[in-house]
């Protein structure tokens, strides 16, 4: 076992006056401990027995008697255990004291290797107790009676000797020291135990802190470089409105430049010719004879055709245009926002990728199944198989090999060519024999296409799944704890159905339908697929 001082601490054996380590402890019976001086001195200086602690106050002041359990334990802390066996000096020795080998707890004396010889010759003396030199064997005798301390007084928790038991202890608890010794020890080794316990279970909290701000760092590092890729993708679409609209307008300026140097020039040829008009009326004014006058006028050339520019303008109207582009922003924004928030999604569930194979002893008799249990359809016939607990009669399903009972996991199943099927997970209680509703309540989360085009979420009420196109490759994400089942279009990366709030309390396993072959037209496989990554 440990020694005292790795179980308890230096702290615990201080003396609350002089605020060192105990010299001579004494008990008071209030159960406060101090150094025998330092109480004694107190109390000479002050008027009345007080505790220091706890200001309890005595009618007569008490006797003191050292605890000789706590004085070895402080004994401890005081100077190191080698320390002391080196200063303790023989007892025996007359002239030259030689240092001590062992002390006597029966004789009360310790001995040099020369005065310790009869003890190791003696019958009598080699039934005495020797120990590693120790001081203060003084401290093991009883200063009233004089006699070892060879009794532990459980009423009073001190050590007595004989006569004590038959004077202030007689009708006290006591036993000998070395069954207290015996029940303290067990106690210590109980708290040590104790103590080991909640240390390894405090490194076991401090391994897991660290793997979670591990876990926590490389999920904050994903979701960093996924807002960035984002916000980066958000910012560049911002930049090409800008760009587009600026674009838009220097076009729409050009025209409007090009418009008015038509205008200009169309107007500045119509003043040539109307300074010409004007040059020959101005001639044909300043002529004063009648006749030539009148011949003259009647030759004068027609006025050009002239256009009427009142109502003409121009002038671009730029009005709304920020509001409209800004409109238009904010609709290719949310499609982005929706695309790129659906393709990091997809890219974060396709990390918990399993591989998954089916499991030939849950296969319906008319579904045939590949070799390597990674495709299966509907066949005409009903192959003879034996009718194992495990094996769906009614329902044209398999299930995966694989089975999930904590955790995440994701797998990705192609339905190229399909008209109808039925994905999801089951639970391990699911009925395999007669008819099954496909709906949570019965331990199925799927989603189903029927028709060619008829896409559902298959709950109570079914759900009806309006989808931009149609999978080609469909994956299914289950989060244990969270009580999550997600479907994907791997290819649009874009989410088709949630199932959330569920209880999960068995076993999930994956689920495949591939339903009728409808005359031929629905004889693809469904095809379990190798997870790869989006870019």
């Amino acid at each position: 076992m440990s020694s005292a001082s790795s179980l308890l601490s230096e702290d615990q054996f201080l003396c609350s006056i002089c605020l060192d380590v105990f010299t001579h402890p004494v008990t008071i019976p209030c159960g406060h401990n101090f150094c025998k001086n330092c109480i004694t001195q107190h109390w000479n200086i002050n008027s009345h027995c007080q505790c220091p602690m706890c200001k309890d106050v005595f009618d007569r002041r008490p006797e003191l008697r050292v605890n000789t359990f706590i004085s070895e334990m402080a004994d401890q802390f005081r100077q190191p255990t080698m320390d002391q066996h080196r200063d303790v000096l023989c007892d025996v020795c007359t002239e030259t004291k030689l240092k001590a080998v062992k002390s006597c707890l029966v004789c009360l004396t310790s001995y040099c290797e020369t005065h310790l010889e009869p003890h190791q010759r003696i019958s009598g003396l080699k039934r005495h107790k020797l120990i590693d030199p120790v001081k203060n064997l003084e401290d093991r005798m009883c200063k009233k009676h004089d006699r070892p301390l060879a009794l532990f007084c459980k009423t009073d928790q001190m050590c007595v000797c004989q006569f004590c038991t038959e004077s202030d202890h007689r009708s006290h608890v006591y036993g000998p020291l070395k069954g207290e010794y015996e029940v303290q020890k067990a106690k210590l080794e109980k708290t040590e135990a104790g103590i080991q316990q909640m240390i390894q279970k405090r490194r076991l909290k401090i391994q897991q802190t660290k793997e979670s701000v591990k876990l926590s760092n490389e999920e904050a590092d994903r979701e960093t470089a996924d807002s960035v890729q984002v916000f980066t993708a958000l910012i560049q679409s911002v930049e090409r409105s800008l760009a587009q609209l600026i674009e838009m307008i220097e076009e729409k300026q050009k025209r409007t430049e090009k418009q008015a140097e038509g205008f200009i020039k169309e107007l500045e040829e119509e003043i040539s010719e109307m300074i010409k008009r004007s040059a020959e009326v101005e001639q044909l004014s300043n002529i004063e004879d009648h006749l030539q006058f009148l011949q003259s006028f009647s030759s004068l050339s027609p006025a050009p055709p002239t256009k009427d520019w009142t109502k003409v303008r121009v002038h671009s109207s730029y009005g709304g245009t920020v509001r409209r582009a800004v409109g238009q922003l904010e609709e290719t924004l949310s499609e982005d926002m929706k695309r790129l928030c659906a393709d990091v999604e997809l890219k974060r569930v396709q990390q918990f990728a399993v591989d998954v194979t089916l499991d030939p002893d849950t296969a319906h008799a008319a579904v045939i199944l590949s070799d390597d249990g990674k495709q299966v359809t509907y066949g005409d016939l009903k192959k003879n198989l034996p009718d194992n607990p495990e094996r769906f009669n009614c329902c044209f399903c398999v299930l995966g090999k694989q089975s999930f009972s904590s955790g995440r996991f994701y797998y990705e199943v192609q339905v190229k060519g399909k008209t109808e099927w039925d994905l999801g997970v089951a639970r391990e209680s699911i009925n395999r024999k007669g008819q099954i509703k496909g709906i949570p309540n019965y331990g199925l989360w799927v989603i189903s296409l029927r028709n060619e085009n008829e896409y559902r979420g298959l709950s109570d009420p079914p759900v009806l799944l309006s989808l931009k196109s149609k999978p080609q490759k469909v994956g299914v994400f289950v989060d244990y704890e969270e009580g999550l089942v997600s479907f994907y279009d791997v290819d649009a990366a874009t989410l088709i159905n949630s199932f959330t709030g569920c209880k999960f309390t068995e076993k999930l396993y994956p689920y495949f339908n591939p339903r009728y072959n409808n005359d031929g037209r629905n004889s693809a496989p469904l095809i379990i697929s190798r997870v790869s990554h989006t870019d």
